[in-house]
């Protein structure tokens, strides 16, 4: 087995196993969680979607409605089911599906 590979995989399986343990050696206490970190996970996950909404539709062209019209439509089936079955996962789903569809037509 090449030892470079080796290596790599058991460096990688031990930043991961830190990363794993690390809130419970921080807030595994009798302390609890603090309040500035479960702020952090209710405000975080909106933030980090809205910059990937950004990130995704900031090449959409806008000359004419149908040079930007599968993104943006892509862009709408994913609201439209996140905010009818409240799924993140569905909801990417469908959306790169219609995109998917919708570049193939």
């Amino acid at each position: 087995m090449n030892m470079h590979a080796f290596w790599i995989v058991m460096i990688c399986a031990g930043v991961t196993l830190a990363l794993r343990a690390l809130p419970f050696v921080f807030f595994g206490g009798k302390g609890g969680v603090p309040k500035w970190v479960v702020s952090l996970g209710g405000v975080l996950p909106p933030a980090i979607m809205a910059a990937l909404v950004v990130y995704c539709l900031k090449s959409v062209p806008f000359g004419t409605f149908a040079d930007g019209a599968m993104q943006l439509i892509a862009g709408a089936v994913v609201v439209a089911v996140h905010l009818y079955k409240r799924n993140t996962l569905l909801s990417i789903a469908a959306g790169t599906a219609a995109y998917m569809l919708l570049i193939r037509l």
